[in-house]
């Protein structure tokens, strides 16, 4: 069960635009002609596709849950930016996006678990090489599930002034893992958003794998968007492939 509605209000907040993370998409966004074409998938309230926007760049998002679509469409005050976002979900990208049109594509916040079938998120990888344009590029971030990988684990907690995100993923006894996902309230309620959703955790030796079967040739990781050398033991993985 899905109760996005209660996490509307607070993702912002919860899934902040870090200074580090602007830094790291002006550097790679070096290597195209501008504007760049961006392509976000899952792209929640499309906070950092407005800034992306606001600084020249083309960008579209996809975002399957209507609610987030909705607040993000609410951000467009400035008609004469390059901006446009869709309700769509990474399964259906390539039937109706651009082939060979987006220069870089992401997806980030942990979102990409929500692919929640192995042969599912080889899928992807496929459809992204599709999409993007010769020598772009491929970003992701999510946790190190390398580390975080035993049955009832908890992710790092998600906290802003007004709110508290608590994660808690569970191995069931077909090998299936499922998340579940609460919003504590400055209040003290506690507010459901994801109860017992499938998901899929990818691994980062699976990610170069799926990468490599897409025809990617390049993959690096980082430990965040500071591009930080990533050991294995850190928390998050931030993956550019090309």
């Amino acid at each position: 069960m899905v109760s996005i509605q209660n996490l509307v209000e607070y993702y912002d907040e919860l899934y902040p635009v870090s200074e580090a993370q602007k830094k790291f998409y002006d550097k790679i966004s070096l290597d195209f002609q501008q504007p760049v074409r961006y392509l976000r998938t899952s792209c929640g309230a499309g906070l950092f596709e407005h800034l992306l926007a606001r600084d020249g760049a083309d960008v579209t998002g996809i975002e399957y849950f209507p609610e987030l679509l909705r607040s993000a469409n609410l951000r467009r005050r400035n008609q004469l930016m390059a901006i446009r976002f869709f309700q769509m979900s990474e399964l259906d990208m390539a039937r109706f996006l651009g082939k060979g049109f987006y220069n870089i594509l992401s997806n980030l916040s942990n979102r990409i678990i929500y692919i929640h079938d192995k042969t599912l998120l080889r899928k992807f990888f496929f459809d992204s090489k599709q999409l993007l344009s010769e020598n772009g590029k491929l970003i992701l971030e999510f946790y190190n599930y390398d580390k975080f990988n035993q049955p009832g684990m908890y992710l790092p907690q998600r906290e802003s002034l007004r709110a508290k995100m608590t994660t808690k993923l569970e191995a069931s006894n077909d090998g299936l893992w499922t998340v579940n996902q609460t919003i504590e309230t400055g209040s003290g309620r506690i507010l459901p958003v994801m109860e017992n959703e499938v998901v899929f955790l990818p691994k980062p030796d699976e990610i170069k794998l799926f990468a490599k079967e897409a025809g990617f040739n390049n993959i690096e990781y980082f430990s965040d968007f500071e591009m930080s050398p990533f050991t294995g033991k850190e928390d998050t993985v931030i993956a550019r492939i090309s």
